[in-house]
């Protein structure tokens, strides 16, 4: 086997890399990447690109390559991942995503004298909030209005704060996650099968590792930090823009999922729901209940127009994304990286542990350069089935370390939005939070690994 395919797509993810950190744009880096290595594939000898030949010009072929991965992409995940863009958008602008973190939040304020037990406290119910609301930065703003108030009323210092907010957004889960979405797709499972039966189990051991290092790491830093701070208010009921009965609404794509997925059989005719048909029924609940509230039927029918408006943004941003990061994919696996990568690791004695402890690192570092989840997760995620399959192991065991650890580097990348917006709010670096994040997330980390591999 000639290994000069695979280390031309190692100088490729080096040079990928790079761009990345120097904040180049990465929708047209992994485009621009991938169709290079495509193209380095058709004249390498030994070597065949991943896209349909027709005989003409190869040039063209690359194009309809771009076509086809468009045509696909939107037919199927791409307007999944769009319909749940719009319906977050949806119940942010009309109060529900905030009615429901107050609700969540208030058993919070029975821990006045342990401080840092209800800061660590925070980790578990943000990460149910997170199934629900799927939006790394949106959920974190929200926490920062609502929880943060209450953590720095309650004597936690702001990084303290800060640092747990932010680690509600680390395990990216749940029938309404994007990456979730996308994993189901490549490894063809069940949405509610893969959440509920994959995910939630792994996602226990992960919580409770990362709530014992948050304890001893906030406490830690804050004895060797001056924590003067100005007083924050505490949000107040009065300040919510809707009443709190709409806080079903989030938890209502969830509950539908469930309900009609193949764990119940209350019908006599199975009834099966996807995602995209429960965001679609969900937004217009949201919807009924904004008629009966407000009663301004010209204001309420203008208000879907921020469903289409947060789909259009979800297309710009993750679908496109998803796109060049499957043109980059393909590039890899022309050049002969996968045989590369499954061939020595077979020669290191690895086998399938090995390079799922080897792929789910290496997301994990790409998640902190990127400063996105979704970004190395819709990168590297294509490649696993043909892994597994080299390898004779099960595609899951391989793409849920790999979808949990996408999520757990951009909680400790400097650069991730959800990092920006919160340290912003809370007056603090990015690097601080790091700082703080570092050791819990590389603890969680470790005991996936262990959990699922050793």
């Amino acid at each position: 086997m000639s290994y000069l395919g695979p280390v031309i797509a190692i100088l490729f993810i080096i040079i990928v890399a790079r761009l990345l950190l120097k904040k180049f744009y990465p929708h047209a880096v992994l485009l621009i990447a991938g169709l290079l290595m495509l193209a380095a594939s058709y004249w390498l000898p030994g070597h065949e690109p991943a896209v349909a030949l027709t005989g003409g010009p190869f040039g063209f072929d690359l194009f309809r390559y771009i076509n086809s991965s468009f045509a696909q992409t939107n037919a199927s995940v791409g307007l999944m991942i769009m319909a749940i863009g719009g319906f977050v958008a949806y119940i942010d602008n009309i109060g529900a995503s905030e009615a429901l973190v107050y609700l969540a939040l208030k058993p919070l304020q029975l821990f006045k004298k342990y401080p840092y037990l209800a800061a660590v406290l925070v980790i578990p119910i943000g990460q149910l909030l997170f199934i629900c609301i799927p939006s790394a930065a949106g959920l974190g703003l929200l926490l920062m209005a609502s929880v943060f108030p209450i953590l720095i009323n309650l004597g936690v210092s702001r990084l303290s704060a800060v640092s747990v907010i932010t680690s509600c957004t680390a395990m990216g889960m749940g029938p309404a996650s994007a990456i979730t979405a996308s994993a189901t797709s490549i490894i063809e499972k069940d949405t509610v099968f893969y959440f509920l039966k994959e995910q939630i189990p792994l996602a226990i051991p992960l919580s409770i590792t990362m709530m014992i290092a948050y304890y001893f790491v906030n406490r830690y830093y804050d004895k060797k930090m001056d924590r003067e701070q100005a007083p924050v208010p505490k949000i107040e009921k009065a300040e919510l823009k809707a009443p709190l009965y709409y806080a079903v609404i989030p938890v209502l794509p969830l509950i539908l999922l469930i309900l009609f997925s193949q764990l119940f059989d209350f019908f006599a005719v199975p009834i099966e729901l996807n995602t995209t048909t429960v965001m679609f029924i969900s937004l217009f609940v949201a919807f009924a209940f904004e008629l009966i509230r407000k009663r301004q039927p010209r204001e309420v029918f203008k208000s879907l127009s921020i469903f289409w408006n947060g789909m259009g943004n979800i297309f710009k941003t993750v679908v496109t994304l998803i796109i060049a990061a499957d043109i980059f994919s393909k590039g890899l696996i022309s050049l002969g990286f996968i045989d590369g990568l499954v061939g020595a690791s077979q020669n290191l004695g690895f086998g399938g542990i090995g390079v799922g402890i080897v792929m789910t690192i290496m997301i994990f570092l790409a998640s902190v350069l990127m400063g996105s989840g979704n970004a190395s997760f819709f990168a590297f995620g294509p490649l696993v089935p043909k892994i597994a399959a080299q390898l004779g192991v099960e595609s899951s065991s391989i793409i849920l370390p790999m979808q949990f650890s996408a999520s757990m580097g951009r909680t400790v990348s400097p650069v991730a939005g959800v990092l920006i917006a919160t340290a912003e709010v809370a007056e603090v670096s990015p690097f601080e939070i790091v700082k703080r994040n570092i050791i819990p997330l590389s603890a969680a980390l470790v005991v996936m690994i262990i959990y699922l591999y050793l």
